[in-house]
């Protein structure tokens, strides 16, 4: 049976992830969220101290990358799979409000972009899989067969997040997290290397008004087209 790659990118908050999850469960591909491998390597530099307010040390950054270790592992009772920097289970850690402030400014580093991106090749190199980030498209499978451009305005993205974080437990504003949406939104677009845009061939998704069953039933229509092509 033939196999495709499929390229989600977007803005942060845009649903991404859960709509990767729901398509590789349906048609049996691999899953791969690039976000959180971000995510890993910036609550790594922040267990670290080495990244403040005002400043980020790059260099020390960029000298323990080879002490990084990330992997995906599949969770049966969750039905994706969880992230683990150095053998530990840092799903929940990682999906911080502290983390989404830190984590554009560590994907804005070369060094760390050029070894993930190679890491995340090796993973979709025999196709059958979907994988969701803000250079899927562009950088990582520029020849993907299916590329999806996902967007919403940044008031109901930011509502969303809040509404997650809130489930959580976590105390935060809706002012907070918009500020934090609109703040990454603008550092993912003007980041030198491997800036967010969308694919030429990318099939722009606007979800403000969709149900997440009214997209996925969209995208899975258009991935069964391009499996009969």
């Amino acid at each position: 049976m033939k196999k495709i790659t499929i390229a989600i990118d977007g803005f942060s908050s845009t649903g991404k992830s859960t709509l990767a999850k729901q398509l590789a469960k349906a048609l049996g591909y691999v899953y791969v969220d690039t976000g959180a491998m971000y995510r890993a390597v910036a609550f790594f530099a922040m267990q670290n101290n080495w990244i403040s307010e005002v400043e980020i040390a790059k260099d020390q950054i960029v000298k323990s990358l080879v002490n990084i270790k990330l992997h995906f592992q599949f969770n049966p009772s969750l039905g994706f799979a969880e992230m683990y920097l150095n053998g530990n289970n840092v799903e929940n850690e990682i999906r911080s409000l502290s983390v989404s402030q830190n984590v554009s400014r560590i994907a804005e580093i070369s060094e760390v972009r050029s070894k993930l991106v190679e890491q995340q090749q090796e993973m979709g190199k025999e196709k059958a899989v979907v994988m969701d980030g803000r250079d899927i498209g562009t950088v990582v499978f520029p020849d993907a067969e299916l590329k999806i451009f996902m967007t919403a305005s940044s008031r109901t993205r930011a509502q969303r997040r809040f509404e997650e974080l809130v489930e959580k437990g976590q105390r935060v504003t809706f002012e907070e997290v918009l500020e934090n949406v609109e703040k990454r939104d603008y550092i993912d677009t003007h980041r030198i290397d491997s800036p967010l845009v969308k694919a030429e061939d990318a099939v722009v998704l606007d979800n403000s008004t969709l149900s997440k069953e009214e997209q996925f039933q969209l995208v899975l229509q258009l991935v069964h087209d391009k499996l009969k092509n």
